[in-house]
């Protein structure tokens, strides 16, 4: 006996698969190279604070 559900979709799986697993990876290497970024744009403005410091004392 079928079941009551739609068909499942088997022939463009592995396609949709290989989409999906794309996408993922590009999400995490944007997530990767945001989190770069943001450490780099730390470290400057750090060192800027401990340069304007510096002077003001």
């Amino acid at each position: 006996m079928m079941g009551k559900g739609p068909e499942k979709n088997t022939k463009n799986k592995a396609l949709h698969t290989k989409l999906l697993n794309r996408k993922k990876a590009k999400l995490q290497e944007e997530k990767r190279e945001r989190a770069l970024r943001l450490k780099a744009l730390v470290a400057k403005m750090n060192e800027k604070q401990h340069t304007d410091g510096a002077k003001g004392i």
